[in-house]
């Protein structure tokens, strides 16, 4: 703790003096230095992975002899979490875009499970001795601690009738071989098992019906506990409750997004206390639900059910004054806790917890090519829409500049149904690393701050989601701390369509725009989401667009592509070839009628690259481009 202290002082003082010279953008725009942390459950070894370059590497450290009982190199593999199977074996999920012939499906982001045997170094692909099935998995998988040994369970396909339907398997550790414990329906989704690693329940959904049904096992037998007709938002099956017999519910429509217990035997839901922006927290053994993390508004809030974990997180979260501190991972007994610290100074690091020592062991920096002197300072923002609707969001400064009259970057999220978070964001920070502001507003329809703020949303896609942000534009410009002529705009997914929007539905707020894997043309997203995901998608996509169906006219007046002839700045798309979530095809129409029309527009097309920036290669050149392109338009100085 005492090192921590001194860092932070040496940041205050490095504050107070004249800017120091920013980190390369390589420092921000790499993959982070550390990531997918797991402690296992006796407490003795962190998991976690990483990266060099483009290379990753699975390490477990012994904590208190500090040593590594495991190094070994995945490559370049898209690794989507990391988790222990007991104190031995860990289980390892990544992803790779393709397209299974196996499934008939998609082209898509599909995952992979592998276990791990610590002291051996063995790893195993699982699923492979699967009959008629494959070995694509369905999500990460589940651990459970069954008579004080681990059990790992995961959701696969298997065929029946010449269809892949979800089907749950149970995994023997001591040779990574699989036992089919059940077999899904047709519309089966997810399954949910017990604390014995037994499935309990299952939630089925029908899109073209909408009918959404969560069913108990009784036996050998399937029985409904719940039916319902949700047309766009089915409920989310999260996890067991609090109570033995019952299950987690997340919202679904007709209940505004609130968190349910839901008895298997009654289908008595019973609502439970409901933040804004909330996750559940989860017995590492048992799987029962024991509390909830919530952001509410710019503050963590922890919530356990039992006055013992409560105490010891508040002991916890005290030993970082002034850090935003969040749970990564804990031990079976609770007595050694991982936590992220995210420091407005020094940015994010990890520190494993003892209770029992009363000391703090620090694992590393998220990015350790970034020092006191090139975390840019990042404070939350106020403002009210045009209509009077009270918004909120985030404003980073460029460190050692005077926040007066400085050039700006709008920075909107995705989603659209998602929100910014406080603390570092290391796109934010590099673009302010340059000497920019960057603006981020949790513009209406997003989450995280109440059911009628996200309804706000629906039907403004491009309307008051859009002037949401150049509202925050005026806002800033009123209190002087940025020039109005010189702003530019920059997001990703529906970032991306903002940032198009921005200098074509809109005209003379943005110098430039730039758009990565962003939606141009939204009828053919439309399309596209019908297609890959069925009614239930498309009615999500129609809900916040507006429009009553695929052939809407108000989807080609609100569409970039479609209203190419007005673009007022010129436009940088950015676009990822394995991008299965917005396909290419959306930046290359974009560009095609810029050109059509005499407008400045460059088109960079990356191979390999996904929706997320999963690949530090293909991240950090997003970022460079990015960056080269504003400061052409919008010259910092």
């Amino acid at each position: 703790m005492f090192i921590r202290t001194l860092l932070m002082a040496a940041a205050v003082w490095l504050a107070s003096t004249a800017m120091a010279t920013a980190a390369p953008l390589e420092a921000y725009g790499k993959l982070p230095s550390v990531e997918a942390l797991a402690i296992s459950p006796s407490g003795r070894e962190v998991a976690f992975i990483v990266t060099n370059g483009e290379e990753r590497r699975i390490v477990v450290k012994d904590i208190a002899a500090n040593k590594v009982p495991l190094l070994a190199t995945v490559g370049n593999t898209k690794v989507r979490d990391l988790r222990w199977a007991g104190d031995e074996h860990l289980v390892l999920t990544t992803s790779t875009t393709e397209k299974p012939m196996e499934l008939s499906a998609d082209r898509g982001e599909w995952f992979f499970a592998s276990l791990i045997e610590v002291r051996s170094k063995k790893l195993r692909q699982l699923l492979r001795d699967v009959e008629r099935g494959v070995t694509m998995v369905r999500g990460t998988p589940t651990v459970r601690h069954v008579e004080g040994k681990p059990v790992v369970l995961l959701e696969g396909y298997s065929f029946v009738n010449s269809q892949g339907v979800a089907t749950l398997y149970q995994i023997e550790l001591g040779y990574a071989g699989s036992r089919l414990l059940e077999t899904g329906q047709s519309n089966t989704y997810d399954f949910i098992v017990g604390p014995d690693g037994k499935p309990i329940a299952q939630a089925l959904y029908e899109g073209v019906s909408g009918r959404w049904t969560l069913k108990a096992k009784q036996g050998h037998l399937w029985r409904d506990v719940l039916v319902r007709e949700e047309p766009i938002d089915p409920p989310s099956v999260v996890g067991l409750g609090r109570a033995p017999g019952t299950v987690l519910l997340l919202g679904g429509e007709k209940d505004d997004f609130n968190w349910q217990e839901v008895s298997l035997t009654t289908g008595k839901a019973d609502l439970l206390t409901s933040e804004a922006f909330q996750s559940p927290i989860f017995d590492r053994a048992s799987g029962r639900l024991i509390g909830f993390h919530a952001l509410a508004g710019d503050e963590d809030r922890y919530t356990f059910f039992d006055p013992q974990d409560a105490r010891v997180w508040r002991a916890v979260a005290a030993a970082f004054p002034g850090d935003r501190v969040t749970l990564a991972s804990w031990s079976l007994d609770r007595q050694r806790i991982l936590v992220r610290v995210d420091s407005p100074t020094l940015g994010p690091a990890y520190s494993v917890v003892d209770l029992a020592t009363r000391k703090a062991s620090w694992l590393g920096a998220e990015y350790e090519g970034l020092k006191a002197q090139d975390i840019s300072p990042v404070r939350p923002l106020r403002f009210k829409a045009q209509d009077g609707l009270q918004l909120t969001g985030y404003l980073t400064l460029p460190a050692g500049r005077d926040p007066k009259g400085l050039p700006l970057i709008v920075f909107p999220h995705g989603g659209p149904a998602s929100r910014d978070m406080p603390g570092f964001d290391w796109w934010a920070q590099a673009m302010a690393s340059r000497g920019y502001a960057v603006l981020q507003v949790n513009f209406r329809g997003s989450e995280g701050f109440g059911w009628e703020f996200t309804r706000a949303g629906f039907g403004q896609w491009g309307r008051k989601m859009q002037t949401d942000l150049s509202d925050g534009v005026a806002e800033l410009a009123r209190q002087g701390v940025i020039d109005p002529k010189r702003v530019c705009i920059v997001g990703a997914s529906y970032g991306g369509y903002a940032a198009l929007a921005g200098v074509t539905l809109q005209q003379g707020v943005y110098r430039c725009a730039v758009s990565f894997g962003g939606v141009s043309d939204l009828r053919r997203m439309v399309s596209y989401s019908r297609n890959r995901g069925g009614r239930s998608v498309l009615r999500y996509w129609t809900r916040y667009m507006g429009a009553e169906d695929i052939g809407d006219p108000v989807l080609a007046k609100y569409s970039p592509a479609a209203q190419a002839a007005q673009a007022s700045a010129p436009v940088l798309l950015i676009h990822g070839k394995d991008d299965t979530v917005v396909p290419v095809e959306q930046s290359q129409v974009m560009a095609e009628a810029l050109r059509r029309s005499g407008k400045p527009v460059e088109l960079v097309v990356q191979n390999n690259a996904d929706h997320w920036l999963s690949l530090g290669d293909t991240r950090l050149q997003m970022l460079k481009s990015t960056m080269a392109f504003v400061e052409r338009h919008n010259p910092p100085q």
